[in-house]
C-alpha cells in the first residue's frame, strides 16, 4: 500500500468528523430543497399513463424525474429516457423518442444518478454495468476499446457522441450525462458497425433555469480533480440558454511512475422556439497520459511474470500527449401535421504524439526483455459525420407508422506522419528493473511514415415502425450505402488498399405486447463493414458482412424496474484481426467467426428509497473458418461477465432531514483469452465497490462522497493486446476518491 493511503485516511476521517459537526449543526430545510428541485424539474405528471399514449403524452412521462435531494438537484434532471437508475425511452435505437418496450432489440442505459454513485470516470467503468461487455486492446491504455457481444476494437467507430461517429480518444469526459448501449446490429440506421452493437454517449444540454455546481476531489493515488458546470437563460424569456463545463485533473498514476493531467472546456449555447430547437456545442480538450502497456504473461505458465503489479516495464517518457476539439451543431424543426426534420453535424479532431520503450520479446528462463524505442509524431484523426432525418406519425390504411426517411455522410481522415523506429536492445530484467539505459528513439522510418487511411460514406435509409393494433408492431428498415476507402504507408507513398463499392443494408423486427408493461420481441440485420490494410503483408481485404438474429422479452414497469432478456446469434465472414509481422502490427482476415449468447439486464427501483442495477451475459464468441485459427475463441472474449450495484437512499423517508445515501456492489469477468491463437487466458476476475455520499440540505446544498473502489485490493487483468502476450493491462488496485460539490 502507497503512502498516499494513509494520509488520505488521515484527510479521510478529518472529513467525516468535519461532516458530523456540520449535520448536528445545520438547520434542516427540506421544504426549501424539493420548492428548488421542483424549479429545475419537468412538470409531474400522471405515473400511470400507458405506453401507448400520445406522442406529447410519452414526452413528458419520460421525462418526469423524482424530486430529491442530490450532489447537484438542479442538474441532474436532464436526462431524457432516464427515470433515476430504471431507463424509459431511447431515442438512438429508432431514431425516434420510442419507449424500450417498443423497441425490437435490446437497449441498455446507464443513466447519470449511476454513474454520479459509482463515480465512474471512464467508459469501462460505465459499460461494467452492462451484460455482455468487455475490454479489449486499449493502445496502452490511450483509446476506449470496447467488446459487445464478442465483437468490437479501438478505433472500430462503435462510440458515437449524441448519434455521431467521432475521433475522440476518450469519448466518456466532462460533457458525459448518460450512455446508451444498443445491442445487435444497428447498421440500417449508423452505417458502418459490428453485429455487436453500438455506444451513445449523450451530453449534458443547456437549461432554462440558472443552476450550477463546482466540485473537487482527491484520490488515495495521489492528486485530484477540479471542476464546474453552470447553466442558465441568455434572455429573459428562456428562449436562449447557456451551459458552460470545465474540468482539471491531474493525478499521479497508480504504477510505480506517470502522471495523468487533462484540461476540458466545454461551452454550448440552446436556442429553443415554438417548433424549433438549435443546439451548438464545442468540446476541447488537452491531455497528457501514460502509455503504459501493462505487464507480461509467461507462455510456459499461462500466467503473468511473478512481479510486483506496480512494476512497469518500460519507461519514464511512455507517455502520450495531445489535444481533442469537437463541433456538434443540432437542429430539430417541428414542421406540423406530426412531422419533424432533424440535421444534426459533427467534426472532431484529435492530434497527439507519444513516445514509448515497446516490449518485442521475453526470455523466460531469465527475466530478461528485449525493448524497441518507438515513437508516433504529429498523428491526426479527424470526422466528419452529417445526417438529415425526416420523421412522422402517420396513419396508411387505418394503421399507425412511425417512419423515418434519412440521408448521411460519414469522413474519417487518419495520419500518422513520422514513426519513429530504432534497434532492439536487451539491457532490462522484469525482477531487477533499472530504468533509464534504452533513451528515446528520433530516427524517422520512411518506410512505416506516413501511415494513411481514408474511409468516406454516402448513405440513403429509411425505416418504419407499424402498429398493427395495441400489441403487434413491426419494424423494418433497408440503407443504401456507397463507400470508398483509401489505406497505405511509405515515404514515397504506397496505397495498399484502394476499394469502393455499395450495399444494401437491412433489418427487421416484430414485437408482440402481452401487456402494457411486456412484450416480446425478435428481429434479424445484416451488417458490413469495408476494410483496410495499411501495409502490403494483404493488400486490399474483401469487406466484412455478416448477419445475427435475436429474440427476448422486455418488463417495463412505471416508476419501477425496466428487464431485458435476449438470446442471440451472430455470423460474421472476411474478419479482421491483428497479427504481428516483422514486429510491426498488421491487420489480416480470419474467415468466419460466430457469437452466440444469451443476457439479462434489470435497471430501477426496488423500492422508493433502493435503487439496482445489475447484469449477466454469456458469450460463446469463436472462429467457425479459417485455416490458423479454426475454433479457436476470440481474444479478450468472456464467456461470463456480470455486475451487481446496489444504492439506498436514507433520507427520502425522513422529512427535514439532510439526505444519506450508500451503496456498493461487484463487477465481474470470466476467463478470456489473451491472444488469437488462445495460447493463454485472462484469469476471471470479481472487484468489489463502495460508496457514501451526505448532503447537507441548505440553500446551497453541499455533498460529501466517499467512494471506495476495488476494497479487496483484487489483482486483475482487463484485457491484453491479441495478438502477443507482451501487454496485458492490469486492473486498478484499492483505491480511495472523496469528493465535494456545491449546488448553487
Amino acid at each position: 500500500m502507497k503512502v498516499q493511503y494513509s494520509k488520505f485516511g488521515a484527510l479521510l476521517l478529518a472529513s467525516v468528523s468535519l461532516g458530523i459537526m456540520i449535520n448536528q449543526a445545520a438547520a434542516a430545510d427540506a421544504e426549501k430543497s424539493v420548492i428548488l428541485a421542483q424549479a429545475t424539474n419537468s412538470p409531474a405528471t400522471d405515473p400511470n399513463k400507458k405506453t401507448d399514449a400520445d406522442t406529447d403524452e410519452l414526452t413528458a412521462d419520460i421525462e418526469t424525474d423524482p424530486i430529491t435531494v442530490t450532489a447537484s438537484p438542479y442538474l441532474g434532471a436532464e436526462q431524457t429516457g432516464v427515470d433515476g437508475y430504471q431507463p424509459v425511452s431511447t431515442s438512438v435505437a429508432t431514431r425516434t423518442n420510442t419507449p424500450l418496450i417498443d423497441v425490437p432489440q435490446v437497449v441498455n442505459i446507464v443513466g447519470a444518478k449511476v454513474i454520479e454513485d459509482q463515480d465512474a470516470r471512464t467508459l469501462d467503468d460505465v459499460l461494467a454495468n452492462v451484460s455482455g461487455v468487455t475490454q479489449t486492446n486499449t493502445l496502452g491504455a490511450t483509446q476506449d476499446a470496447i467488446i459487445r457481444r464478442g465483437f468490437g476494437a479501438n478505433r472500430d467507430d462503435s462510440i458515437l457522441v449524441n448519434g455521431l461517429k467521432v475521433a475522440t480518444p476518450r469519448s466518456f469526459n466532462v460533457m458525459a450525462d448518460h450512455v446508451e448501449v444498443v445491442k445487435g446490429p444497428a447498421s440500417t440506421l449508423y452505417g458502418i458497425l459490428d453485429p455487436g452493437g453500438m455506444i451513445n454517449i449523450v451530453t449534458k444540454k443547456p437549461q432554462a433555469e440558472f443552476a450550477g455546481e463546482v466540485n473537487t476531489s482527491l484520490t488515495s493515488f495521489g492528486g485530484g480533480t477540479a471542476g464546474f458546470d453552470v447553466t442558465g437563460a441568455l434572455v429573459e424569456n428562456g428562449s436562449l440558454s447557456f451551459r458552460l463545463l470545465g474540468d482539471y485533473e491531474k493525478t499521479d498514476y497508480w504504477r510505480n511512475f506517470g502522471e495523468t493531467e487533462r484540461t476540458q472546456i466545454a461551452p454550448s449555447l440552446r436556442w429553443e422556439g415554438d417548433s424549433t430547437d438549435i443546439t451548438l456545442s464545442y468540446f476541447h480538450e488537452e491531455y497528457s497520459v501514460p502509455f503504459d502497456r501493462g505487464t507480461i504473461f509467461d507462455l510456459t505458465t499461462g500466467s503473468a511474470v511473478n512481479v510486483d503489479p506496480e512494476t512497469r516495464f518500460d519507461e519514464p517518457y511512455n507517455v502520450t500527449d495531445g489535444k481533442t476539439d469537437m463541433v456538434q451543431f443540432e437542429v430539430n424543426q417541428d414542421i406540423g401535421q406530426d412531422w419533424d426534420i432533424g440535421f444534426d453535424y459533427s467534426f472532431s479532431r484529435n492530434v497527439y504524439s507519444d513516445n514509448q520503450a515497446r516490449v518485442r520479446s521475453y526470455n523466460a528462463a531469465t527475466g530478461d526483455v528485449t525493448r524497441r524505442a518507438d515513437a508516433t509524431q504529429d498523428s491526426t484523426l479527424i470526422k466528419h459525420s452529417v445526417r438529415t432525418d425526416l420523421t412522422g406519425d402517420v396513419e396508411i390504411g387505418g394503421l399507425k407508422n412511425e417512419l423515418l426517411f434519412g440521408v448521411s455522410f460519414d469522413h474519417s481522415d487518419t495520419l500518422r506522419t513520422d514513426m519513429i523506429r530504432c534497434s532492439n536492445v536487451t539491457n532490462f530484467n522484469v525482477y531487477n528493473p533499472v530504468y533509464g539505459n534504452l533513451a528515446k528513439c528520433t530516427t524517422v522510418s520512411a518506410p512505416n511514415s506516413d501511415q494513411t487511411e481514408k474511409l468516406s460514406t454516402v448513405s440513403a435509409y429509411t425505416q418504419d415502425s407499424l402498429h398493427l393494433n395495441d400489441q403487434w408492431i413491426l419494424v423494418g428498415g433497408m440503407r443504401a450505402q456507397y463507400y470508398d476507402i483509401l489505406a497505405g504507408k511509405g515515404r514515397p507513398f504506397t496505397a495498399n488498399t484502394e476499394r469502393h463499392g455499395q450495399e444494401l443494408i437491412p433489418n427487421g423486427g416484430v414485437v408482440y405486447k402481452a401487456t402494457p408493461e411486456i412484450s416480446i420481441y425478435s428481429n434479424v440485420a445484416k451488417t458490413f463493414r469495408p476494410q483496410s490494410s495499411i501495409g502490403s503483408y494483404v493488400g486490399d481485404i474483401a469487406p466484412e458482412e455478416g448477419v445475427s438474429y435475436e429474440v427476448g422479452t422486455k418488463f417495463q414497469i412505471a416508476n419501477g424496474l425496466t428487464t431485458n432478456i435476449a438470446v442471440y446469434t451472430s455470423e460474421k465472414n472476411n474478419v479482421a484481426y491483428s497479427e504481428d509481422v516483422g514486429g510491426e502490427t498488421v491487420v489480416k482476415a480470419a474467415g468466419s467467426v460466430r457469437s452466440r449468447g444469451f443476457e439479462v439486464d434489470v435497471a430501477g427501483a426496488l423500492t422508493d428509497n433502493l435503487d439496482v442495477i445489475a447484469s449477466y451475459g454469456f458469450t460463446d464468441a469463436r472462429v467457425t473458418d479459417d485455416p490458423d485459427l479454426q475454433g479457436k475463441r476470440l481474444a479478450n472474449v468472456a464467456r461470463h461477465t456480470g455486475a451487481l450495484f446496489l444504492a439506498y437512499d436514507f433520507g427520502t423517508s425522513v422529512p427535514g432531514a439532510s439526505n444519506f445515501r450508500a451503496g456498493g456492489g461487484v463487477r465481474a469477468v470470466g476467463q478470456r483469452p489473451g491472444m488469437n491463437d488462445n495460447s493463454y487466458d485472462l484469469p476471471g476476475y470479481s472487484v468489489t465497490d463502495l460508496f457514501a455520499s451526505y448532503t447537507l440540505d441548505t440553500d446551497n446544498p453541499v455533498t460529501f462522497q466517499l467512494n471506495l473502489k476495488n476494497i479487496f485490493d483484487k489483482v486483475y487483468y482487463t484485457s491484453s493486446i491479441g495478438s502477443t502476450n507482451l501487454g496485458n493491462q492490469i486492473g486498478e488496485p484499492f483505491q480511495a476518491v472523496l469528493s465535494a460539490s456545491v449546488a448553487f
